[in-house]
């Protein structure tokens, strides 16, 4: 029987509220959070750095055809490139896969404001709204509103010409664009991968979109799991992660050192009827569970702060053989699509430290991890659908 083949995280890009490096990020991860309790008030945001484009997007032209959720992303990419060793060597870029979870874009606020504002006034309302879609929007918002765009712009700024996928569905699209990277590289048909995906949180539209679902906490910032146990709710969060997968051998012989090891990646989708979500991960824990060692695992977490499907997450977290736990949201926000790739990124940081980062909130959910690390669970169960949990280790 042939030997499984390993599929090693060879590079990391992320661009958050904490900053665009790795250290930046285990800094802030150590420290209070970041988050934004006035630019979007009453609601939380956590907003990105400030980012020098040029550094990763060098024409000016490139940058203003993008929104901003795809200069993040591009500017992401970049990034892991660079980490992997791999970036502007076409040797390696024309063969490099591409998986990107994307959203449907970001609309023009202010045309949006400007005809519901009219709409009120008009006479004939159907009319009105026709004439005004037909004259107010640009063309070429339709375009960037394309979710394959930040693929695309991978592809033009980066050279990055293997195959492409992108895939839509919030957080479950973020699993699959990592799923599917790794059962490709398992199954032969890939050597080297770039997945991730980019969320900009910085927009009315969707703070609106989620407010009207009842799904965002107000007024103030607090931990993910003390939020969930006092009413609950989100605090969205602008977060591009990427990662350069590569199968073990094709790293050894490129000279390529790994960040982590990704196992496994277990998902589902079950309907949002109560226990569902504890079933759920209880069964995709019991594919890893053989593997796990306690003493030197954790899990890092991407619960949102919804009260009923923390909750959930919570009841199946108490059952682990105790496993230090901590929850990204807390800091970053929560970034939806890009959410779990960016905690597979951060998992992989934390083992190439061998340590966890500290935890951070008063709720006796979080605890000090003194062991070294060598294993993290990730966990996502998204907002609406979608539960997933990976495994990721150190390479000895």
């Amino acid at each position: 029987m042939a030997e499984a083949r390993e599929v090693w995280i060879t590079g990391i890009g992320l661009v958050t509220c904490l900053g665009e490096s790795l250290e930046g990020h285990w800094q802030g991860l150590s420290g209070p959070s970041s988050a934004d309790t006035t630019s979007f008030a009453p609601y939380v945001v956590h907003r990105v750095v400030a980012l020098d484009l040029d550094k990763q997007i060098p024409k000016k032209g490139d940058q203003r055809q993008m929104e901003t959720w795809q200069r993040i992303g591009v500017y992401a990419a970049g990034l892991a490139l660079d980490s992997a060793g791999v970036k502007g060597k076409p040797e390696f870029l024309s063969k490099m896969d591409m998986i990107v979870a994307a959203g449907g874009g970001e609309r023009d606020g202010k045309v949006d404001i400007s005809i519901l504002d009219g709409l009120r006034h008009a006479e004939n309302r159907e009319v009105y709204l026709n004439q005004r879609l037909l004259s107010d929007l640009r063309p070429t918002l339709f375009l960037a509103q394309l979710a394959n765009l930040m693929a695309g712009n991978i592809s033009i700024v980066h050279g990055v010409t293997g195959s492409s996928r992108t895939f839509m569905g919030e957080e479950a699209a973020g699993v699959d664009s990592v799923r599917i990277a790794i059962a490709r590289i398992a199954a032969g048909q890939s050597e080297l991968g770039l997945v991730g995906s980019a969320y900009n949180a910085e927009r009315w539209e969707v703070v609106l979109h989620y407010v009207l679902g009842r799904t965002l906490i107000h007024d103030k910032h607090t931990h993910v799991w003390e939020r969930a146990a006092a009413g609950g709710g989100m605090e969205l969060g602008t977060v591009a992660g990427f990662l350069v997968l590569e199968e073990k051998q094709h790293a050894l012989n490129r000279g390529a050192k790994p960040f982590a090891r990704l196992t496994s990646i277990e998902s589902d989708h079950v309907k949002r009827t109560p226990g569902a979500i504890k079933a759920a991960l209880d069964r995709m824990w019991s594919g890893v569970a053989a593997r796990v060692k306690p003493d030197n695992a954790a899990v890092i977490s991407g619960a949102t702060g919804i009260a009923a499907v923390t909750a959930e997450e919570r009841a199946f977290l108490e059952n682990l053989p105790g496993l230090a736990v901590r929850a990204t949201g807390t800091h970053l926000g929560h970034g939806l699509e890009s959410q779990f790739p960016a905690n597979i990124a951060l998992a992989a940081m934390a083992l190439q430290r061998g340590q966890l980062y500290p935890p951070c909130d008063s709720s006796g959910t979080e605890r000090p991890m003194d062991a070294a690390l060598r294993q993290v669970v990730v966990t996502s169960v998204g907002n609406w659908r979608g539960e997933a949990l990976g495994l990721v280790e150190a390479v000895e």
